[in-house]
């Protein structure tokens, strides 16, 4: 048997286990896995070998959490999907999965997911689609079975941005009993609205009591902890009320995580997100010099939160990182930065998500490096619905990630691949850089060099869960 490719050499690291030894790879799938014991002989012949001399390799990252290509108000990310997800393998991310969100009332939310899923055509990496909801009406029971036919079995809602993207409390509990009828899952933005909505209008008031802009150095006052604990508390109360499995999107203070945990105790499928940059900046970069840099929501908490917060990861009681990506550049961010109620939101870090968690969990808190493949890419596969994602082991899809955990590069804004000119982490010394990217069974990325595959990412139907129980094949 010739394979199509063979990594030799490698500590191969999965969520569970951690091997010396080497990986076949045929037709776009782990076709086998031998220990270092195997004797060169024993070995099959290959087209192309790889030789990870002793390198680390984990299975390609699945970025649960990412907008591309996104309307909202008046601004559109710039980034395509051919550049979200070319920076996105730069970054040892492998899947994607977006978000169907109507640009408006006047867009349903099939018409969002058709739309994503037709921009998604020219994609590099696989990609996976959330759906959401706004506002409910009769026509959405039949609108999430469409979504459900297209294998999108998750939709998001948020509790907060008021006339834009929020859904009221009738919505969430009706959009959740539904999810429960399409064994679906429920994605939530929870920030408090009316709390937000009040601190806005306190901070907007001058000296002299007089209504005005609130600036982005404010952003962190606007949104406070209290409003995303409040917010997680009562949504946690619908979702037990309906029976329905609830993720929680980029959680920020250890409260929220705290509470979806004592949900699970009482048996509620409840998960728990947060992203890499709450766990590595913190509000301080509100008193720099273009705060707006940093603008997004929730913002950016407190050293004290952030610590408190990292805990909790330590403790596997937070079950994946995401990066919340959001392509604007500094053009947009300034537009309207002398006030945070009209300015974009949100960060680029699909490239960035590996090495700043890495550095931040394994180099900085010790985490061991089976805890961090278990964030980076087996949680966000399992949880998700994801077949063949997130494990290194036969059967599988070839998507695996060399790395050298000692090296360090320093992040530059300019020379990364997202479509903007900035980074939130600019200037900041970061190890865990992928050195060589396979996807599907081709090798994108080696040596600073990448291969364009062209649109040969696949669109993942998620409802196609008969495929997990044929992959029987387990890492050595």
């Amino acid at each position: 048997m010739t394979v199509d490719l063979l990594i030799t050499n490698a500590i191969i690291v999965n969520a569970d286990s951690t091997i010396e030894g080497h990986i076949a790879v045929s037709g776009g799938r782990i076709a086998a896995l031998y220990d270092s014991a195997t004797s060169a002989e024993l070995l099959p012949a290959a087209a192309r070998t790889l030789d990870a001399a002793g390198r680390t390799v984990i299975p390609g990252g699945v970025d649960s959490h990412a907008h591309v290509e996104q309307v909202t108000g008046a601004y559109k990310s710039l980034d395509t999907y051919e550049t979200a997800s070319i920076a996105a393998l730069w970054g040892g991310t492998t899947t994607i999965m977006d978000f169907g969100i109507p640009a408006d009332l006047s867009e349903t939310p099939l018409a969002a997911a058709e739309n994503k899923i037709r921009l998604a055509e020219v994609s590099r990496c696989d990609v996976a689609l959330h759906g959401a909801v706004i506002d409910w009406d009769e026509t959405v029971p039949a609108q999430l079975d469409r979504l459900a036919e297209l294998g999108i079995r998750s939709v998001k809602m948020y509790t907060t941005n008021r006339g834009s993207t929020m859904a009221n409390g009738d919505t969430i509990v009706k959009v959740m009993r539904e999810m429960v009828r399409l064994d679906g899952l429920t994605y939530i933005h929870a920030e408090h609205d009316p709390i937000i909505v009040d601190c806005l209008a306190q901070h907007g008031i001058n000296e002299h009591g007089v209504a005005g802009p609130v600036p982005a150095g404010r952003l962190h006052h606007t949104r406070p902890e209290l409003a995303e604990a409040a917010s997680v508390a009562e949504v946690l109360s619908m979702a037990e009320y309906t029976g329905a499995p609830v993720y929680f999107v980029h959680q920020t203070i250890p409260e929220a995580v705290a509470l979806v945990q004592d949900a699970r105790s009482r048996g509620l499928e409840a998960y728990s997100e947060t992203c890499p940059h709450y766990l590595t900046l913190d509000e301080e970069v509100y008193a720099s010099e273009f705060p707006e840099s940093f603008s997004c929501c929730p913002p950016i908490r407190s050293r004290e939160t952030v610590m408190a917060l990292l805990e909790r990861v330590r403790a596997g009681e937070v079950h994946t990182i995401s990066s919340d990506h959001s392509c604007y550049d500094l053009t947009q961010k300034q537009s309207r930065s002398e006030d945070v109620r009209f300015m974009p939101h949100g960060l680029p870090g699909i490239e960035t998500r590996m090495p700043v968690a890495f550095t931040t969990l394994v180099v900085e808190q010790g985490m061991a490096v089976q805890q961090f493949v278990e964030l980076f890419a087996a949680a966000p596969a399992r949880i998700n619905t994801l077949p063949g994602k997130g494990i290194i082991a036969p059967g599988y899809d070839a998507d695996l990630v060399i790395f050298d955990p000692e090296e360090v590069r320093t992040v530059d804004g300019t020379a990364l691949h997202m479509g903007t000119d900035f980074s939130p982490f600019d200037g900041m010394e970061l190890a865990g850089w992928p050195a060589t990217v396979v996807m599907g069974g081709r090798v994108v990325l080696d040596g600073g060099e990448f291969t364009d595959p062209g649109p040969t990412g696949r669109f993942l139907n998620r409802y196609d869960t008969g495929k997990t129980a044929a992959l029987a094949g387990k890492a050595l």
